[in-house]
């Protein structure tokens, strides 16, 4: 098997920690804004031509798309770019990242069989970028996950802190309910699914359902924080627009791959990170 693997967004969180445990592979991460480390290949995934040329540059048996738009409304990054990479990658085995954000939390818990519902732009422009992968190959993998976080560089990490600082203004939602997944729990199941054969879509979440308020207070505590400077809010009270429950359900996850899939009240604690 050709063993150069290309991580689109390898700049990124995500594609950062798939770069660091890609052991066995030759991996070539891309940027978009500046390089890095982990990062040397410029790709702009909006621009077919760019997609194309890059492809063919590097010549990898295998991707892993991790790349979408810095606004998470960016249609051309999210939904267009997946589409110009997965025709690209013709005849290339692709492994593609999609979102809980698809579904619109009214059924509570997924599963692979589960049709996108989505209720705003982000989650509708990750619902579009899946539906052209699966349309254009049907035999890649498509990865549906949830918050990711567990090395202290996560979205949701970030926020916490910058809510305690009070350097954002805004709170974190005691109804919103996700599965958190550790980065490197994630990124070695994409590389696992990478060297194999599965096609389709495949849930790979945390095991412990949690509100986004409670991980905010896991991640404080276990910086050393003031888990009571958190300012909370509930989705009901305020009526936006935001899916409430979204549980992945992980069975066939856990069949399938020898990773194991850990809960958020395990990996993030004090002395985790």
């Amino acid at each position: 098997m050709n063993r150069t693997l290309l991580v689109t967004g390898g700049s990124g969180s995500l594609g950062r920690r798939v770069m660091a445990r890609a052991s066995g592979w030759r991996a070539v991460g891309t940027y978009v804004s500046a390089p890095s480390a982990s990062a040397t290949v410029h790709l702009d995934i909006r621009d077919p031509a760019s997609v194309r040329r890059v492809i063919a540059e590097v010549r990898p048996g295998a991707i892993v798309h991790t790349a979408a738009g810095r606004d998470r409304g960016d249609w051309a990054a999210t939904a267009d770019g997946a589409a110009h990479v997965a025709l690209a990658a013709a005849g290339i085995r692709l492994v593609h990242v999609s979102s809980d954000a698809i579904f619109s939390g009214r059924l509570g818990e997924y599963d692979e069989q589960a049709l996108p519902d989505p209720v705003y732009p982000y989650g509708a422009a990750k619902a579009a970028a899946e539906t052209a992968v699966r349309a254009i190959d049907p035999t890649a993998a498509i990865v549906r996950t949830s918050l990711i976080l567990g090395d202290g560089n996560g979205a949701h990490e970030n926020l916490t802190r910058d809510l305690i600082a009070g350097r954002v203004k805004g709170a974190l939602f005691t109804d919103e309910i996700r599965k958190p997944v550790h980065v490197d729990d994630l990124a070695d199941a994409l590389l696992e699914l990478a060297a194999g054969d599965h096609a389709g879509v495949l849930n790979v979440a945390g095991a412990d359902p949690i509100s986004r308020y409670d991980l905010g207070v896991l991640v404080a505590r276990r910086d050393g924080l003031d888990a009571t400077a958190i300012p909370a809010a509930s989705l009901k009270e305020l009526g936006l627009a935001r899916p409430a429950d979204l549980r992945l359900l992980t069975a066939k996850a856990e069949k399938l791959l020898s990773v194991r899939l850990r809960g958020a009240t395990e990996f993030v604690r004090p002395g985790t990170v």
